[in-house]
């Protein structure tokens, strides 16, 4: 018989790599780089299966866009298949659920609106247009009163593979560089944390596409307030990781200082790192 063939073992991406040293450094924080790996695992081989999409680059059109505050991805421009996307519903819900992240109602709730699927893309749809809306001052339609809280967490985390693909097709075909808003250009949400680039610009990074964009070194992007009297700010002790809170609107924002970093930010690992700075950040009572 002929000697049996050993598949060599694909390697890890790099951001697992890290995220099981970030759990043997700090046992601590095991339970949430399990869950941050079992999303990202998930996210990564539906992302792989998802076509890049055909966007069509009107450069003139784009360019007002960007002049008028708004974003570049309309709804229909994002290549959603939506078998996959109830699998990602589905799959992140019971993710959430099985580290405690999300209470035993709200996941059989969005349980059964992920095998609805007329209702699932009329939900999607208006969840991701009011985010738009609520960027340009359009009018905005409320949530039905018994949605589910946690099903924005849930929806942004299920619709980033394919956000993704958009983001590879339309960023290098596009010049984002006058964008100087607190919110992202393309998909509209918000940032979830920042990075220091090694020459001390300040970008931040979309919580929902991870596209990134060039943002004042100061101000608070979500109300723009620029007073340095009333920006709290505070480090790390090893000065990696940096948090800024807004004494106006009371959110914060992380950063990732990048300037003397051996590494390039990874959001997925710095977002679990940064767990005792979210806590420090609640206690003095700003808010994400």
């Amino acid at each position: 018989m002929p000697p049996e063939r050993r598949h060599p073992l694909r390697a890890e991406p790099r951001e697992i790599v890290e995220l099981r040293a970030l759990k043997t450094a700090q046992p601590e924080l095991g339970p949430a780089v399990d869950m941050h790996i079992a999303l990202a695992e998930l996210q990564r081989r539906v992302q792989a299966r998802v076509s890049l999409p055909w966007i069509e680059v009107d450069a003139d059109r784009l360019r007002q866009q960007l002049a008028a505050g708004r974003p570049l991805l309309r709804f229909d421009d994002i290549p959603i298949d939506w078998t996959e996307f109830r699998l990602m519903v589905r799959q992140t819900t019971d993710i959430l659920r099985r580290f405690e992240a999300l209470e035993v109602a709200d996941a059989e709730r969005i349980q059964t609106l992920a095998r609805e699927a007329d209702v699932l893309e009329a939900v999607v749809r208006r969840w991701y247009t009011a985010g738009l809306d609520r960027r340009t001052g359009a009018a905005v339609q409320p949530p039905p009163a018994d949605e589910p809280p946690m099903l924005d967490q849930v929806l942004a985390l299920a619709v980033r593979p394919f956000l993704a693909r958009c983001v590879e097709t339309v960023l290098p075909r596009v010049d984002i560089g006058a964008w100087t808003r607190g919110y992202c250009p393309l998909c509209g949400w918000d940032p979830e944390m920042a990075v220091i680039t090694q020459s001390g610009e300040r970008r931040l990074l979309c919580g929902r596409c991870a596209a990134s964009w060039k943002f004042d070194g100061i101000a608070c992007p979500f109300c723009g307030n620029d007073d340095r009297t009333r920006i709290t700010s505070f480090a790390t002790r090893d000065g990696r990781y940096r948090l800024a809170g807004c004494d106006r609107c009371q959110r914060y924002l992380k950063a990732y200082d990048g300037r003397n970093a051996a590494r390039p930010v990874m959001p997925v690992v710095d977002a679990v790192a940064t767990l005792p700075l979210d806590a420090e950040a609640v206690r003095r009572g700003y808010e994400g």
